[in-house]
């Protein structure tokens, strides 16, 4: 199989290329990724000599050399996206461009080549915000509430209407919040971790009521292989390993983790201004992709162990792009993180 990755230099797209390299044999992948801030060559520096990796550098929005790429190829797998919220809310126009236009740009690209398989990744974000103790369900209407997740939505509908109209079966996975290995550190994890690894106190939006899913992402890198390879094409799966916590809960875990609790742990908190809009809890279920056999292969504490520990090991990864300035030095921070 030949499958063609767009957004393969970014967070969840680089962790999906390993894991489907690390537990295949016959799967041969093209990464096809613009390299904005958030793309970063070096996730996958490891892959760089083997034959079953390729890079094309590209955006999804120049449907020729999408169409000029993706000859040849058995799957499609679009992670490419623009996914901090902040940076939406503050500037929307990009967000739209590249995840309304990529998607519609590479979803007519594919049907014209007639790709068998196409795989568009979402986010738990389009349906909004949801009171316990209710999750969505795929059917549920979508109620997106920032510029972000509006641009998702979109694209969801799009992949529906590429389904309806021309019987071109788009399977769409909505995921939850992701953490792991190869994040960038504007996202909430990463950042409050290597703000930590510096002695830095951690930004902390309003009282921290916010409920978010976590998902490890090498978990979510398996969800996603099992959907392309043995989902029901043109359907839609939502993925999250039902980890829910508050914002809050999840600080105090991270700092417990550097030994730092009681007034220590206080002190190390910033409490900044809410983002406007703030859904206050994200819950989707996932019955119908453990249907399939999927559940998650890591606890949220040994998933939080193993990311913490990875940033203390990667220092070289992460400090040059914190040094230029993927912290948020505004003081703001994306609690959601679904891709990058």
């Amino acid at each position: 199989m030949r499958i063609f990755v767009t957004g393969g230099a970014g967070f969840i797209g680089s962790n999906f290329i390993r894991y489907v390299l690390s537990h295949t044999d016959d799967v041969r992948i093209t990464n096809f990724d613009k390299l904005t801030y958030a793309g970063n060559p070096a996730n996958l520096a490891d892959l760089a000599d083997d034959a079953r990796y390729d890079f094309v550098k590209g955006d999804i929005c120049d449907g020729d050399h999408v169409a000029e790429a993706i000859a040849g190829h058995d799957a499609v797998v679009n992670f490419a996206a623009e996914s901090h919220v902040d940076r939406s809310i503050t500037g929307g126009a990009e967000f739209m461009v590249a995840n309304v236009v990529g998607a519609q740009t590479i979803f007519d690209v594919a049907r014209k080549a007639e790709i068998p398989k196409f795989l568009h990744i979402s986010t738990d974000e389009v349906y909004g915000s949801v009171d316990e103790p209710d999750s969505f369900v795929e059917g549920d209407a979508l109620e997106p509430n920032s510029p972000y997740s509006v641009s998702k939505a979109a694209a969801d509908l799009l992949a529906r209407a590429y389904r309806v109209t021309y019987d071109y079966p788009v399977t769409v996975t909505r995921t939850a919040n992701n953490f792991g290995p190869y994040h960038f550190p504007e996202k909430v994890i990463p950042l409050f971790v290597t703000n930590l690894i510096d002695g830095q106190q951690v930004p902390l939006y309003g009282e921290g009521k916010n409920v978010r899913d976590w998902t490890y992402v090498i978990d979510n890198a398996a969800a996603q292989w099992l959907v392309l390879t043995e989902g029901t094409p043109g359907e839609v799966y939502n993925v999250g390993a039902g980890n829910e916590i508050t914002n809050a809960e999840l600080t105090y875990a991270i700092l417990e983790r550097f030994g730092l609790t009681g007034d220590e742990a206080e002190e190390r908190i910033r409490r900044v201004q809410d983002r406007p809009g703030h859904d206050l809890r994200y819950s989707v279920d996932t019955t119908k992709i453990r249907a399939l056999g999927w559940e998650p292969a890591h606890s949220f504490d040994e998933a939080l162990d193993a990311t913490i520990e990875w940033y203390r090991a990667n220092e070289g990864w992460w400090r040059p792009l914190k040094e230029g300035g993927a912290s948020d030095r505004r003081g703001l921070v994306s609690a959601d993180s679904t891709r990058a």
